[in-house]
């Protein structure tokens, strides 16, 4: 045998729609708000005790009604400061954006060539900071000292070296001496 689910029926249909229109009819009669309060009063003219508990009733759905609304105005006062102080802030970045606008086509400066050349067949190379002159001399342009190719150096024990590429041996004091003719250069 199979069970039929229960099923959700209007309360018209229910099976307590009797009391349901009894309640209905009640609260009909019994109007709310201030005319139902002077009707209660018309209805037991010996006592006040009826009216003095609507009134009261009343009075705290007056106050919850009230305090609904303020908490609503508050909500919506704090709303608009919200939005107001964002339009501000959107306003401040647009004026600092006009103001200072974004570089859209920069092109950086462009770096020296890496060799330089010059009229009197001398060149500098902007890469390794030397100088070629056109007798082959090379100069570090950054401390202006002559260039030695270090492949064909030899260093002597007193602080000398030579040369092999040259035929010129440099004497610890600075002296050059031509290792083929033996003569002190002076140039």
């Amino acid at each position: 045998m199979v069970a039929i689910a229960p099923v959700n029926a209007a309360s018209s249909t229910s099976s307590n729609w009797l009391k349901e229109a009894q309640q209905s009819i009640a609260a009909s009669e019994n109007p709310g708000g201030l005319m139902g309060m002077m009707q209660n009063a018309r209805n037991e003219p010996g006592t006040i005790k009826s009216f003095l508990a609507n009134t009261q009733n009343t009075a705290a759905n007056l106050a919850l009604i009230t305090q609904s609304s303020s908490q609503a105005a508050g909500s919506l006062a704090t709303q608009f400061a919200n939005t107001a102080a964002q339009k501000r802030a959107d306003d401040q970045l647009a004026m600092i954006e006009k103001m200072n606008p974004v570089q859209t086509n920069y092109t950086p400066p462009q770096g020296l060539d890496p060799v330089i050349y010059f009229n009197d067949g001398s060149s500098i190379d902007t890469n390794s900071n030397v100088m070629t002159l056109s007798n082959g001399t090379q100069i570090d342009t950054t401390t202006g000292m002559k260039v030695i190719d270090t492949s064909s150096i030899i260093n002597m024990a007193n602080g000398a070296y030579l040369d092999t590429k040259n035929n010129i041996m440099t004497m610890a004091d600075g002296t050059r001496i031509d290792t083929v003719t033996g003569l002190v250069i002076t140039a």
